[in-house]
């Protein structure tokens, strides 16, 4: 079976660079419209070329989503966006609507279309239909069952990607009218407020004011708060179905989010098709180790074995569990030059939490395993030394006992509450 591509999200052009210097086959991302994400950074114009150039210059691939449920308005611009996207040779975009697949096949018909998980593709004869209509690959639905693949996908006749890791949405495909109703944002136009994670407790109309918990906890409950899926241990389940490309959600999640599951699923995927499962079984400790370290849920199985009960639900917390802190990413060797001031010490950085001289951080760099360190020197851009890094995206120099790789994570322990 052919290695399926490492799908990865960026949901800025920061992001797009980190999940190729982890290992990223390809990325999905969204412009400045027309996409399920409008909270995050997505790419302007520029960054969309510079983007595709990018990947390009790699030999990666960058699939653009333009899959909002679209309205009569939402027209207006749509053509001359596609044309665009074809002259800077985006490798596909994702859909929902078929208004626009229609208007992508008459006025961009070599611009590649894949279907987007929001169509909710669950069966072989929706999958054929839409490869009938000129989808060259459809996201299926995160609602099925690995029974349900090992039937669909020998049928299927296109490409088929499946997510394999992030947020699980607790409806249906996603299609959420929550947010437009209790917030007048649309989940359906890339405004989602999560209502899903917020408390809940129960009100009797001729009681106002007095809120009655759904479980005994006086925090309330979070009755629609899923777990995060992660199918990492389960791989090599899903290694015959000869899937084109497995899929991590989190457009809008941090650059370390993406450094972090990209690298995991990049040995994972390396280690099972190079090999072997016994080799892969040996790794899975140290990599679910690894997931546990990225601000997450829970995680579960999603679908893959069944319908999720309420194991899959977390109904006393929608907070993340977060052990580790992404205090500074390390700088390319651009930002660096940019910079222009060389010293004969340390390495220049990017601060992102606060972080002071004495601290131990580790490193997740995009080759070799993690490695710790104490700092023993911190050097402001005016050559100053100061002991504390305290200024939001503040360019330092920090010395450290090894080489750091451009694009290296710095993560501190989070204090136990």
């Amino acid at each position: 079976m052919n290695k399926p591509e490492l799908l990865a999200p960026a949901g800025d052009f920061e992001k797009l660079k980190f999940a190729f210097a982890y290992g990223a086959d390809a990325v999905y991302a969204g412009g400045a419209s027309f996409g399920l994400r409008a909270y995050a950074g997505n790419l302007n114009d520029n960054e969309l070329k510079w983007g595709a150039e990018y990947a390009h210059r790699l030999g990666r691939k960058i699939y653009i989503a333009v899959n909002i449920f679209a309205h009569e308005q939402d027209f207006a611009g749509l053509k001359d966006y596609l044309i665009r996207l074809t002259e800077l040779e985006i490798d596909g975009i994702i859909v929902s609507d078929p208004g626009i697949l229609s208007l992508a096949q008459k006025e961009t018909p070599g611009l590649p279309v894949h279907l987007s998980t929001q169509a909710n593709c669950t069966n072989a004869a929706s999958a054929n239909f839409w490869f009938s209509q000129g989808v060259r690959r459809a996201v299926l639905a995160r609602e099925l069952t690995l029974e349900e693949l090992k039937t669909l996908c020998p049928q299927a006749q296109g490409e088929l990607e499946i997510f394999v890791h992030g947020a699980m949405c607790m409806s249906y495909s996603g299609r959420c009218l929550l947010s437009n109703y209790l917030t007048g944002r649309d989940a359906n136009h890339g405004e989602c407020t999560h209502p899903c994670r917020w408390g809940y407790a129960l009100v009797e109309e001729k009681r106002p004011g007095q809120y009655f918990p759904l479980e005994e906890d006086v925090r309330g409950s979070y009755i629609f708060n899923s777990h995060d899926l992660c199918l990492l241990p389960h791989l090599p389940l899903l290694k015959d179905l000869n899937l084109a490309s497995y899929k991590i959600e989190g457009r809008m999640k941090s650059a370390y989010y993406v450094a972090s599951t990209v690298k995991v699923y990049r040995e994972a995927l390396d280690v099972l098709w190079e090999q072997g499962e016994t080799k892969f079984r040996e790794k899975i400790p140290s990599w679910l180790a690894e997931m546990d370290k990225v601000s997450h849920r829970d995680y579960s199985t999603g679908f893959l074995f069944g319908k999720p009960g309420a194991e899959a639900h977390n109904i006393e917390t929608s907070n993340y569990i977060r052990e580790y802190s992404f205090v500074g990413r390390v700088l390319e060797q651009e930002e660096c030059a940019a910079i222009g001031k060389e010293t004969e010490y340390g390495c220049w950085i990017e601060q992102r939490n606060h972080f002071r001289e004495g601290d131990e951080l580790e490193v997740l760099a995009p080759e070799g395993e993690p490695w710790t360190f104490r700092v023993n020197g911190l050097w402001n851009l005016d050559g100053e030394e100061t002991d504390v890094a305290r200024h939001p995206q503040q360019k330092l120099k920090i010395a450290a006992p090894a080489p750091l790789q451009p694009f290296s994570i710095l993560r501190k322990v989070v204090p136990a509450r």
